[in-house]
């Protein structure tokens, strides 16, 4: 399967691992049992209205929890189980009635954000508050920069989601972006490059196929792609092997 990060203001997200981790077959009871037992040990998540379900290794979240950063580590949480083949993820953003925060002070605790950071251009990113969801366009340079953005915004009160539409500028050949990335995974310990197939396309959208050991590996050639300047989408079609 194709791992898709999916971004907008659908409330289900389904987001879908290459294939199933380990060799060891697990029934939906016991994979269900570990997702639950994997959030009660996340320290930032409470977990108290979060329910669980598993369906042939597909798992769904649903209820609520008080905050965007609580919602996204018990995705993360989620993905930790070994077993675990897609995520269907329908929880709910739901704030106390007294920390309810209108989004006209959301968009400007988020221009203030941005404007005090040190590795976003000022002025480069616009911001747009619908109902607590923010929307941040504009362009940047680098992933980093990207990331750095959303980073901070998730951390504003009141953020119920976040769309990422920041585009990144085209600054070098594919021929270059290909050897850089390249070279990278090289670099990488933990990354068997040869089994990596890099194809970059000439609007700097690059797409990688080929076989990890595990869920770490598949990340660790993402950074790599995403660190080499001039890649503008990545779409990842690792197995995991």
């Amino acid at each position: 399967m194709t791992y898709i990060n999916v971004r907008h203001r659908a409330r289900t997200r389904i987001v879908a691992s290459p294939s199933q981790q380990g060799s060891t077959p697990m029934n939906d009871k016991q994979l269900r049992q570990h997702v639950i037992d994997e959030l009660d040990f996340e320290p930032s998540v409470d977990s108290s209205d979060i329910g669980v379900t598993a369906e042939n290794g597909v798992i769904t979240l649903s209820g609520h929890v008080p905050s965007y950063t609580q919602k996204l580590a018990a995705e993360r949480a989620a993905w930790r189980v070994k077993g675990v083949k897609a995520i269907a993820e329908k929880i709910e953003v739901r704030f106390p009635t007294s920390e309810k925060i209108n989004d006209d002070e959301i968009a400007q605790r988020a221009l203030n954000m941005l404007a005090w950071s040190t590795t976003i251009p000022r002025d480069a990113i616009k911001v747009k508050v619908q109902q607590g969801w923010v929307t941040l366009s504009g362009q940047v340079n680098w992933q980093f920069q990207r990331l750095a953005a959303e980073a901070g915004i998730r951390k504003l009160s009141g953020v119920k989601g976040i769309s990422n539409d920041i585009k990144l500028v085209q600054t070098v050949q594919p021929a270059d972006v290909k050897e850089r990335i390249v070279g990278a995974l090289k670099r990488h310990a933990e990354v068997e490059a040869n089994r990596i197939h890099v194809d970059v396309r000439p609007n700097g959208t690059v797409k990688i196929d080929g076989e990890v050991d595990n869920w770490d590996e598949r990340q660790a050639v993402e950074r790599a792609v995403w660190s080499t300047p001039g890649v503008s989408a990545v779409e990842d079609h690792i197995l995991i092997a």
